[in-house]
């Protein structure tokens, strides 16, 4: 009998606590589509190491020993780095945080749309690995154009919610809601076609740097 194949998992709450511990400048949500877009990154040099120390405002967490920082280090790398690497396949595309639903209100719709500008914020992040500029193939280029546009669609929906022109209208707000969801995913769409797209070009760029190594002299 085959054995099933294994998928790295990630506890979510042990992580939340992992980073709240350690004074994590954001989210937990952020952080994982942070890291997702650090993983598609076509930047070779781009690194987990070097991106959790820019996550950390270009320091890293002070820990009490050797064994809080290989315990902190272990999760974040051998834990959340390589499950979110799974995601690299088409068969198990990345997915946006839950948002636990609830009644409609500003403050459920200010809270959802801020979730999803910060995770696109976050994977936007890691996908640039602190440079301004990058080439990008077609299909994530274009892709990265129009998370650019849902980011501000969320900002917009979010300042909205917190600062409401009037009193609730429970008919509308359930309609805003639903039209946050449907943009979640083709968020989640766009994202992934990033990943697809850059995944196909950073094994072009291997294969291209093997083919072009000088071979060995005899």
């Amino acid at each position: 009998m085959a054995a099933r194949d294994r998928k790295q998992t990630v506890d979510d709450g042990a992580m939340r606590a992992l980073l709240k511990r350690h004074a994590c400048p954001i989210g937990y949500h952020q952080f994982r589509s942070r890291f997702m877009g650090n993983i598609a990154t076509p930047d070779m040099h781009a690194s987990p190491m070097q991106e959790i120390k820019r996550i950390w405002n270009d320091e890293l967490p002070e820990f009490e020993d050797q064994k809080e920082a290989e315990a902190f280090f272990g999760a974040l790398l051998q834990g959340m780095w390589n499950g979110l690497g799974a995601h690299q396949k088409r068969n198990d595309p990345f997915k946006l945080a839950r948002v636990k639903t609830a009644p409609a209100s500003y403050e459920y719709l200010a809270r959802l749309a801020r979730v999803r500008r910060e995770e696109i914020e976050g994977f936007l992040d890691g996908l640039f690995a602190g440079q301004d500029e990058m080439d990008f193939p077609e299909t994530a280029h274009k892709a990265v154009g129009i998370l650019g546009e849902l980011r501000g669609l969320f900002a917009a929906t979010e300042d909205l919610a917190n600062s409401p022109p009037e009193p609730a209208d429970v008919s509308s707000l359930e309609q805003t809601a639903k039209q946050l969801r449907e943009l979640t995913r083709i968020a989640e769409a766009e994202i992934n076609a990033i990943i697809q797209s850059c995944r196909k070009a950073r094994q072009q760029m291997l294969e291209t740097s093997v083919m072009e190594r000088p071979g060995r002299l005899h």
